[in-house]
């Protein structure tokens, strides 16, 4: 016999790392704020930022989105005068937060967060 074909497969090792986020569901809480001034919604993140910290969560990020940019042409007058036009954009700033097997201290403190007006948010446990 040859030693190709005595050799027994060799089993994976499992290690404790895998061992122990196969054990605990590892859950996310997804945090989406928009806005229309980029000053305001930074402001906002950093209180969202503070209140984790400040029960000990895991924090990632804040992650910038891409600026979503609506744009619009106008004709300046009614009739006549096709050649005068007027251009209009809004500008969305996003970001992205993401709180690491949040307790249910730190989901109470975020939905009691008072943020200023002009500032949306979703929130989505995956």
């Amino acid at each position: 016999m040859t030693a190709a074909t005595t050799e027994k497969p060799k089993a994976k090792r499992a290690t404790k790392k895998a061992a122990a986020a196969a054990a605990t569901p590892e859950h996310k809480l997804r945090i989406r704020v928009r806005a229309y001034e980029h000053k305001i919604l930074d402001v906002s993140v950093k209180q969202i930022m503070d209140t984790a910290a400040r029960f000990d969560a895991t924090v990632v990020g804040p992650v910038p989105l891409p600026t979503e940019i609506k744009r619009w042409t106008v004709n300046r007058s009614t009739f006549v005068h096709k050649d005068a036009r007027e251009q209009f954009e809004m500008r969305i700033h996003k970001r992205l937060i993401d709180i690491l097997n949040p307790s249910p201290k730190v989901i109470e403190a975020l939905t009691n967060l008072n943020l200023p007006s002009g500032v949306t948010i979703d929130v989505k446990m995956v």
